[in-house]
């Protein structure tokens, strides 16, 4: 019974070894995390086309602050020409 306890229990760590040290394979050589050797046969991942100018979201609030600071400045124009 306790030979059968002990093969239980090396089966067991050998499991929890091989299934922990299988992953990605990656390798880390010289302190260098480095792809594994099938990284050409990968899926290619799909990158949405964005926009050209990566700063577009700035651009439209720097415009739209112009636009109401002109718009405030006619504002105040208006009301004082009459």
């Amino acid at each position: 019974m306790k030979t059968q306890s002990n093969w239980q229990l090396l089966l067991v760590a050998g499991l929890l070894i091989s299934a922990t040290s299988t992953g990605c394979l990656q390798t880390t050589i010289g302190g260098q995390t480095l792809p594994s050797a099938y990284y050409l046969d990968d899926d290619v991942q799909y990158f949405p086309k964005g926009p050209e100018n990566k700063l577009s979201r700035q651009v439209r609030a720097l415009e739209r602050y112009k636009s109401e600071r002109l718009s405030a400045q006619q504002g105040l124009g208006d009301d004082s020409g009459n």
